[in-house]
């Protein structure tokens, strides 16, 4: 690798602190910030498509190391909250949370060394530079694919940094996040691409006329695809955010489950009259605090405002210790239904007998529903588990790793997507990480989810940047399925979220409250929501293809 001149090196690793501009850092991104996304590619792709002064381009290997630096970067900025997340609330030490910091950004470094390999390779062809540079928004998205599919670890995809783009958005209903990082990554490639015509008489005008024809029929087509239709809210949901301290942070006098059950029971019949009409702590967003904060038991606590009815009623996923077939809390929560006449979303442990385990059960992290008569319908067992959260991977290597499972125990995967209805309306409920899954929440809607409900415990990512990006990846599945989603944290960020991405209304963090926001039922399903990643592979498949075709040529010399 001594070869690889150090501007090289350089280029790779700026490259990977621009990726990381974009998303949220420590606190909501700025919109100017994500600007940064239309130029963050630019540096890894000059580096991979350099020629030295021979013409000889770059070896497969050489374009690795340098894709490998860029992400090893990328990942080390953008997923730092590992660290905090391993030793204040996994219980481990400080040099151990390291570690696995650093193996984490090696390992998933790992599909940016792959974009990386195959673009130098392409760039070694005949089609060089500039066929290298066409294909690069190919394979962009065909390595992002990848990620989702075969780490199962699509965490901010370059495309989430445009949530709050409102024109660039509305390709999400259509082709995913994953259009969206198609078009950053083209926008990217052009700054390089060289366009070279021979001037003749008319070259200017013609060139000058095909742009204006490009405007135009943008424009037009803008206007000829027109945002779904919005209807007026017509419902109330209540969302419960109790603010449970999680992990090795969890110290001290511990509530029984009665008292957590009467604590929840009461915020939800009393939403707080406090709330952000937008997104929490980003600068411009009002707060509306119409009573001022009184003394809790755990806390300041918004005052609550007067008993409101209420459509349906969600509680996070939180550590408490609610378990399904508990008679009392089965009791307790069929009253809440009753008495609000309204269905009844709870985050709980799910227990299943199975005498083939060496401890007798099935644990499954669950969201039970809970009918307006009070009775039981069923649960969703979440069916994608957080890595070192929930289980521990090749747990026997990693044995150090069994402290972060002190908290929430080994729970097994679900194996069933399940969309619950009552009163005419259907509601699909995604677990905390499973938002992440474009092509797995877009089943809810497909399978006939008027709403989608997101209940989860950021409580594990502590003040850091990860609650923020996990809310914009939480709007970007409401972009692509059209549909509102109602969010309940246990920490924080408690948001309705419209079927635009937007945040209607939305809790202050790290306080005992709950909020009621208004909200509608959608029935119309987007191309996404209905067929999936298919642009993306649709990207693999021209990425492949491209690079099996260059591969039939000699190695060119030239650009």
């Amino acid at each position: 690798m001594r070869e690889i001149p150090v501007r090289l090196w350089l280029l790779a690793a700026l490259a990977g602190i621009l990726q990381v501009l974009p998303f949220p850092i420590d606190a909501p991104v700025p919109v100017w910030r994500t600007a940064f996304c239309w130029i963050a590619l630019l540096p890894l792709l000059y580096a991979l498509t350099h020629r030295f002064s021979t013409g000889v381009a770059l070896r497969p290997l050489q374009g690795a190391a340098l894709g490998y630096l860029c992400g090893f970067v990328w990942y080390l900025g953008n997923c730092s909250w590992i660290y905090q997340t391993m030793y204040l609330y996994g219980g481990l030490s400080r040099p151990v949370a390291a570690g696995i910091l650093v193996l984490f950004c090696l390992y998933l470094g790992l599909y940016h060394a792959l974009f990386g390999a195959v673009l130098s390779s392409v760039n070694r062809l005949r089609w060089g530079r500039q066929g290298a540079l066409l294909i690069s928004p190919f394979l962009w998205v065909a390595v992002e694919l990848a990620r989702a599919r075969i780490t199962g670890l699509p965490w901010d995809l370059l495309g989430t940094t445009q949530v709050d783009n409102t024109l660039l958005s509305r390709l999400a209903p259509y082709t995913g996040v994953y259009g969206l990082s198609f078009v950053i990554a083209a926008v990217n490639a052009l700054w390089l691409i060289r366009v070279e015509v021979r001037e003749r008489r008319h070259t200017r005008t013609v060139l000058t006329l095909a742009g204006v024809v490009l405007v135009v029929c943008y424009l037009f087509a803008l206007r000829r695809l027109q945002l779904p239709r919005v209807d007026e809210t017509t419902a109330t949901a209540t969302l419960v955010q109790e603010n449970l301290e999680v992990g090795a942070a969890n110290i001290g006098p511990q509530p029984t489950m009665q008292e957590l059950l009467r604590s929840f029971s009461f915020l939800s019949e009393y939403p707080s009259a406090s709330f952000y009409g937008g997104i929490p702590e980003l600068r411009g967003t009002p707060f509306y605090d119409v009573r001022r904060m009184v003394r809790g038991g755990t806390g300041f606590v918004p005052a609550p405002a007067k008993q409101v009815s209420t459509d349906l009623i969600v509680w996070p996923e939180a550590p408490a210790p609610f378990e399904e077939s508990n008679p009392e809390f089965r009791q307790a929560m069929g009253a809440l239904a009753r008495m609000s006449n309204a269905p009844v979303i709870v985050g709980n442990i799910g227990l299943d007998r199975d005498e083939k385990e060496s401890r007798g059960y099935d644990m499954f992290n669950s969201a039970s529903f809970v009918a307006p008569d009070g009775s039981f319908k069923g649960r969703y067992d979440k069916i994608h588990l957080v890595p070192f959260g929930e289980y521990v991977p090749f747990h026997q290597l990693l044995f150090f790793a069994k402290n972060l499972l002190n908290e929430v125990g080994t729970f097994d995967a679900g194996s069933e997507r399940r969309v619950f209805a009552t009163g005419g309306h259907r509601f699909g409920t995604f677990i905390c990480y499973e938002s992440i899954f474009g092509d797995e929440v877009r089943q809810f809607a497909d399978e006939g989810a008027d709403v989608l409900v997101n209940i989860s415990n950021d409580g594990w990512y502590g003040d850091t940047s990860a609650p923020w990006q996990h809310l914009n990846m939480v709007r970007m599945r409401a972009i692509e399925n059209h549909r509102w989603v109602l969010r309940a944290t246990n920490t924080g960020i408690t948001a309705a979220i419209d079927p635009f991405g937007r945040v209607t209304a939305a809790a202050p963090r790290h306080i005992r409250t709950s909020l009621a926001v208004r909200f509608a039922y959608e029935e119309d399903l987007t191309l996404y929501a209905k067929y999936g990643d298919w642009f993306a592979y649709l990207c693999a498949a021209v990425a492949v293809v491209g690079l099996g075709y260059s591969l039939r040529e000699p190695v060119s010399r030239m650009s």
